[in-house]
């Protein structure tokens, strides 16, 4: 209805004027006075930002305390939250730390990889608090018009104390997501509109007096904590640094119960075979294993989810949708090949580490192998690494094996190569031994990357080479099923290898 109105006013005034002025009214005045008005309330809309914003709407909602969300509802990040609530305890128990002279903390960074929990875990402290919660993203806070920035900034406290006051609460807790839009690394140059909202920001922090009441405790979140400015990083604004990390195998087994709640899963599931398989997926990722796992055993008209429908939820999060794309049969033989020489090479390597090879197109892939990683490895040693680099190369070594060449298949595969040897350079695990790499000429650096991949070309030839008997029994299985399961293509191989013996 308001908008019907909206169009009548819009149709009724310039006819109006129209009318003044054929009465000979002077109409000027009259539109000067309204583009004046017009420009005026649109300033203070502009410039009203968070704060104004803040009082209606969408923001409303979004930055309603959250009495929904709690801490043990976030798995995964045990160490994390214990953190988090030691410094949370400093706002709840300010009596006592007063006792004992401890400085209240000011500000909390929360870093980590994109989706493991950052904002899950503001809208469990503002919970654990019982604080007013105010929301806010770097990119709000960045405008073209200069000043509005740091007005948005002014506003968001401003109304944080005021809400605070009058719902009678002690505290009140901002969060800041991507601060790294604002806070980023100053260059001393010519003064930017971002310095300008950064520069707020500071002053604004270094206005919390800690002991008065409301207390206000911002809480900032980023994966790009290296381009933070020092200034925000240093005592008495962000005083401690909590790391949000990728969850380990007992953190996405709990993450996965907590998602899987609401689901359905069929007897004999085992959500602890998916957390074995999904090595470095963040929370958010596993709640999309469950969700994917869930919409494949309703198109299947299934009552609950089975053990097929996680392993095809898994693929699908990681390389995206099977895809309905047609190769040709003399195509889909080299893709065969391909992803064998990957599988074989694994199996050779790290026996049992298979999960899955595949010929069916899904995402950007024409066909691929799952694995199965055996432990959580966060050290790697030189060996481990020269073996991954074998089972990527393996891919392009049996397309030359079997087709005397190579195919534009193998991009990815030596991209990931070429990576693993960067970090074996880096590490100081080559022939360079310790280096800079400032130090160290580009043509020394291909010379060492050649021999690496070289010499580990060579010897996946050679491995594949004395496996021919297990192209011969896999190809025609994996052509006509299009997908072996690891424990089938083992039975192939170990029956492959006991003939050939």
């Amino acid at each position: 209805m308001s908008k019907i109105y909206k169009e009548i006013g819009i149709g009724f005034i310039p006819v109006f004027l129209v009318f003044l002025a054929f009465l000979g009214v002077n109409v000027i005045p009259i539109l000067f006075v309204s583009a004046l008005g017009g420009s005026l309330l649109y300033m203070m809309k502009t410039r009203g930002g968070i704060g104004a914003a803040a009082g209606g709407g969408d923001r409303k909602s979004k930055n309603r305390t959250p009495s929904f969300l709690t801490f043990d509802e976030i798995g995964g990040q045990d160490r994390a939250k214990k953190e988090l609530m030691e410094a949370l305890d400093f706002l709840i128990k300010h009596e006592e730390i007063k006792k004992l002279g401890i400085r209240p903390l000011k500000g909390l960074l929360l870093t980590g990889p994109p989706g493991t929990g950052k904002t899950l875990m503001a809208k469990a402290a503002a919970h654990y608090t019982n604080s007013v919660y105010m929301a806010a993203s770097g990119s709000e806070f960045v405008e073209m018009y200069v000043g509005v920035g740091a007005s948005r900034v002014r506003d968001l406290f401003k109304e944080a104390r005021a809400r605070a006051v009058k719902e009678g609460k002690d505290n009140a807790i901002i969060f800041i997501d991507e601060i790294d839009v604002i806070g980023g690394k100053r260059d001393g140059g010519q003064q930017r509109e971002y310095d300008q909202t950064l520069n707020q920001l500071l002053t604004e922090m270094d206005g919390i007096h800690t002991n008065d009441a409301p207390r206000i405790l911002i809480i900032a979140a980023t994966n790009r904590k290296e381009m933070l400015d020092s200034a925000l990083l240093r005592p008495g604004r962000f005083d401690r640094h909590i790391e949000v990390d990728l969850p380990d195998k007992k953190g996405r087994l709990a993450i996965l119960h907590i998602h899987a709640k609401n689901k359905p899963l069929a007897e004999g599931v085992t959500l602890e075979q998916t957390a074995d398989q999904t090595f470095g997926f963040s929370g958010a990722q596993l709640e999309g294993v469950l969700n994917e796992a869930a919409i494949y055993a309703m198109r299947e008209d299934k009552p609950a989810i089975e053990q097929p429908h996680l392993a095809s939820a898994i693929d699908k999060v990681m390389m995206g949708e099977r895809t309905d794309k047609e190769t040709a049969n003399g195509e889909k033989e080299r893709v065969a090949y391909h992803e064998l020489g990957h599988a074989i090479i694994a199996e050779l390597v790290r026996p049992g580490s298979v999960s899955q090879v595949t010929v069916s197109p899904r995402g950007k892939a024409l066909g691929y192998v799952r694995h199965n990683p055996p432990q959580d490895h966060y050290l790697y040693t030189k060996d481990y690494i020269e073996d991954q680099i074998m089972i990527a190369l393996g891919g392009a070594a049996a397309e030359e094996m079997i087709y005397g060449g190579r195919s534009t298949g193998s991009r990815n595969d030596f991209e990931q190569s070429l990576s693993m040897v960067r970090n074996m350079m880096d590490a100081g695990l080559t022939s360079l031994g310790i280096i800079d790499r400032e130090m160290v000429t580009k043509e020394q650096l291909m010379k060492e990357n050649a021999a690496i991949l070289d010499a580990l070309m060579l010897r996946t030839k050679k491995m594949l080479d004395e496996q021919r008997s297990v192209f011969e029994h896999s190809f025609a299985i994996l052509m006509k099923e299009e997908v072996l399961s690891g424990d089938t293509f083992r039975t192939l191989f170990d029956a492959s290898v006991s003939q050939s013996a």
